[in-house]
């Protein structure tokens, strides 16, 4: 009985989603989107989400570094919900960032913080209400390189130095060895992006996939993380910028290119 009940969860699965997706198509597209009353009400966001999904996005991901209302993150993802078929992820800021109406959501620790509450506290806290929900749960190890934007900043991150990317592989195999089931990186939302060698180097030792954030604003650079070793390239500042004014047209660009590159890699993950 014990088996059929993880069968069906696995089979249904957005784990098993994403890793098989990557399997098959070699890199994927997580559009992020803030659910913040400051920057769109929850209908402007799910038209976000619906023409991300139209340009070919893999997920949709919902999160931010300040986010302070429930009930708005809770409106945002059922209105989204209510426009696509992929599924919609929590990316946490916070322990307010926790709904039952989410698909999943990334159970991240933020390794390279100088402050417990950021690595193991906060999901503590969170664990009885994501049980509650009935949230499935995506183990993550969270790292951030200099210069860190808000989210080193409020995560009392002790920032990775740019030029030392052996200690950011460090970091993302020790999360391997704790069981951690995906490893991100990246800069800070909105900041520049990470050194190319960062990923180079997790690439090399890792069996665990790799989502790499932050600082895209082109096809180019969205082609360079994917040869680096990215298998997840998450974009959200651009969606903001761009995705309502030529309604995703530059978007589909930057995931086409995504597509493209992820042909040539040939690494396979498997579901544990």
């Amino acid at each position: 009985m014990v088996d059929i009940i993880i069968d069906e969860y696995l089979e249904n699965s957005t784990y098993k989603y994403i890793i098989n997706k990557i399997n098959n198509e070699g890199a994927l597209h997580f559009s992020l989107i803030d659910p913040d009353p400051l920057r769109q009400n929850p209908n402007k966001a799910a038209k976000m989400g619906q023409l991300a999904e139209e340009a070919g996005t893999d997920a949709l991901l919902i999160g931010g570094s300040t986010i302070c209302d429930q009930n708005f993150v809770d409106k945002t993802i059922q209105a989204i919900k209510e426009k696509v078929d992929i599924p919609i992820i929590i990316f946490p800021g916070g322990i307010n960032n926790v709904s039952q109406y989410a698909d999943a959501i990334l159970f991240m620790s933020l390794l390279n913080s100088s402050d417990p509450y950021f690595i193991i506290g906060q999901q503590a806290l969170a664990s009885y209400t994501i049980k509650l929900a009935n949230l499935e749960y995506i183990s993550m190890g969270y790292l951030i390189i200099e210069p860190g934007a808000s989210a080193g900043w409020i995560g009392n991150a002790r920032l990775i130095p740019r030029d030392k990317p052996k200690l950011t592989a460090a970091y993302s195999l020790a999360a391997e060895m704790f069981g951690f089931k995906l490893v991100y990186l990246e800069a800070g939302s909105g900041s520049e992006r990470i050194p190319t060698e960062h990923i180079k180097m997790c690439s090399k030792v890792l069996n665990t996939p790799i989502i790499v954030g932050g600082g895209v604003e082109n096809k180019e650079d969205a082609r360079s993380f994917v040869e680096a070793g990215a298998d997840i390239i998450v974009m959200g500042t651009f969606l903001e910028n761009h995705i309502m004014k030529d309604n995703g047209a530059s978007l589909k660009l930057v995931i086409n290119e995504i597509k493209e590159a992820g042909k040539s890699k040939n690494k396979k993950f498997s579901i544990n």
